[in-house]
């Protein structure tokens, strides 16, 4: 998942500047990591070496030197995204199963989103799911056939358990 699809903009002030103190991003071992302040400065104490992580891994540089987005991520992004997808609850099982999401599934989409846009995929009581990109816009959508793909799934909270040795 490239970053810019999930692109929170300038409200990526208010992950660092928050009301419970000032956050950071911070890299280590080509993983960032999202922290506290007070938390970098205890990790200070500890050389680069010996640090497995520390914070929030927000994602990873790929040998190639693009940044590929982790789930951990997520309820960072959620709250700050200006694209986001809800899904029935019928639907949410499926999506979290890694399956694309039909349009029988969709129960709401922020107006004017564009085709192949990167979305946080919501649950209808606002609880977000995971990451897609939209198959169709807002308008297709309205038009298509309940059992056309209208979000490609690229990752959900089931990665918690999937991935867990490769998440750090």
């Amino acid at each position: 998942m490239q970053p810019s699809a999930y692109s929170i903009g300038t409200n990526v002030k208010l992950l660092i500047d928050r009301s419970d103190g000032t956050y950071c991003f911070r890299e280590n071992k080509s993983r960032v990591y999202y922290m506290p302040e007070k938390i970098l400065k205890l990790a200070e104490t500890i050389p680069k070496d010996n640090l497995v992580s520390v914070g929030t891994c927000f994602g990873k540089f790929t040998k190639g030197n693009k940044f590929i987005l982790h789930i951990t991520a997520l309820v960072y992004l959620a709250p700050y995204a200006p694209y986001k997808l809800w899904l029935k609850p019928s639907a949410e099982q499926q999506f979290l199963y890694g399956n694309h999401v039909a349009k029988s599934g969709l129960g709401r989409i922020t107006e004017n989103t564009p085709v192949y846009q990167g979305v946080i995929v919501m649950s209808m009581s606002d609880v977000p799911l995971g990451f897609g990109v939209t198959a169709k816009s807002t308008n297709d959508c309205k038009v298509a056939d309940p059992l056309v793909t209208v979000c490609f799934h690229q990752a959900d909270i089931g990665e918690y358990i999937r991935s867990e040795d490769t998440l750090i």
